[in-house]
């Protein structure tokens, strides 16, 4: 045998092992429970020794065929492709969503599909703000998603405001809750930031759950208003006054439902187009300034303090906004909406995607979230083939789906920065 099948035979050994020792707990034993209600363990040694194998040849495809992510020249040239096609794609991707409520075969389920991820679009576009353009690692971005979302029920239920009145005030004080969270935070950099955000959004959910006289505590709070068609509600008399009655419709439960869709699609194009608007600004420069070297930053005479509290305000104000839309639709929110694994996911989102990539960031919401129903029905297994998906995508572009970017502002014709300098600060 040649040297390199003896060091690929090698790695590949060694990853089966530590898959052994993790499938073993994880895959190979499990409880359930029996007819009479007794637990008993069962084995599935067969499914290990499988999962075993997946990860023995998979490793060993990696060492011997080199299946990782090349740099070099060829880069420039990839970024270039992948900007003409997403200026064909992301068009094409938006008339997909605005004609999907009017797709033949479209029912209510795919309608709620299609809410659910357009909600972490805009999530993920609020956290790409602090994350991907000013290079702050929040592990707490779900507390804004929860202040908004209390904000709003909280508002209509006990000064008894519309949506429409309570969605900016909603934004407005989750963003009052970005900037207190940024002035502990303006001298701590990296995993330092991470563990204190991580605290924060933990802070926000215990105080949810405990202060029982306002937030109802564990039991949440239901009977949140919904929304209306400017001041046409949505229900099933059919009287003039609805919005079935007002343009002679058949009353029909889908008719809000579509309307809710369409209400988070426009707020994620709102949040889009803020987003990539203010990049090309002073601020949206210094973002990014601050993110590729903090101590430059500095020395270019910049406000590091400024920069990083407005990055933690508008990214939290577009969390608020989200948080109000999904009290609205929930009409049922409590503390268990707003756990750790939210700020994960939509952390994911964003990594996956890109850092600073708006159309990755919708990509990778697609997959992750839209993506996650297609493996439904392999029910325990979901999660074992959804995570190995994420771990393949991540070897072949550990920058994301999309890692290049155009610069925000160049000298002469603007060209697609490659992947490779995106995050060596050569951007």
């Amino acid at each position: 045998m040649t040297p390199r099948l003896v060091a690929s035979l090698k790695e590949a050994g060694v990853a089966t092992l530590v898959a052994l020792g993790l499938f073993v707990v994880m895959v190979g034993l499990r409880t359930d429970v029996g007819p009479t209600g007794a637990l008993f363990l069962r084995t599935r040694w067969a499914e290990v020794a499988g999962l075993c194998g997946l990860v023995f040849a998979g490793r060993l495809a990696i060492s011997l065929w080199g299946l990782r992510p090349q740099g070099g020249g060829a880069s420039p040239r990839r970024a270039a492709a992948l900007a003409r096609l997403g200026a064909v794609f992301a068009p094409a991707l938006l008339a997909a969503a605005l004609v999907l409520p009017f797709v033949p075969g479209v029912n209510r389920y795919e309608l709620d599909l299609g809410i659910l991820v357009l909600t972490y679009v805009m999530l993920g576009w609020g956290l790409n703000i602090v994350v991907g353009l000013a290079g702050l690692l929040d592990l707490g971005y779900v507390a804004f998603y929860a202040v908004g979302a209390y904000s709003y029920a909280l508002l209509a239920q006990y000064f008894g405001l519309s949506f429409w009145i309570c969605l900016p005030l909603a934004g407005i004080l989750a963003a009052f809750w970005g900037v207190l969270l940024g002035f502990p935070v303006l001298r701590l950099r990296g995993d330092y930031l991470a563990i204190v955000t991580l605290a924060f959004g933990e802070i926000i959910r215990i105080v949810l759950l405990n202060w029982v006289e306002l937030t109802g505590g564990p039991n949440g709070i239901g009977g949140i208003p919904r929304p209306s068609f400017f001041g046409l509600p949505f229900n099933m008399s059919g009287e003039p006054g609805t919005f079935a009655g007002f343009f002679g419709l058949t009353p029909d439960p889908v008719h809000r439902v579509i309307f809710l869709y369409y209400l988070i699609l426009a707020l994620a194009l709102l949040t889009n187009w803020v987003s990539i608007r203010i990049r090309r600004q002073p601020i949206g420069r210094a973002w990014e300034a601050l993110r590729e070297d903090e101590v430059a930053c500095r020395a270019l005479g910049i406000n590091v303090t400024t920069t990083k509290l407005t990055a933690f305000a508008l990214g939290a104000m577009f969390g608020g906004f989200a948080g109000a839309f999904f009290a609205t639709r929930q009409g049922f929110i409590s503390p268990e909406s707003f756990t750790f694994i939210e700020s994960a996911i939509i952390l994911a989102i964003v990594v996956l995607g890109g850092l600073g990539s708006q159309i990755g960031v919708a990509v990778a919401a697609i997959v992750m979230i839209g993506g996650f129903e297609l493996f439904r029905d392999l029910e325990e297994w979901r999660m074992l083939v959804f995570g190995a998906a994420m771990v393949v995508i991540m070897v072949l572009r550990p920058r994301g789906l999309v890692g290049s970017r155009t610069p925000s502002v160049a000298l002469g014709e603007k060209r697609a920065i490659g992947a490779d300098h995106v995050s060596e600060g050569k951007g």
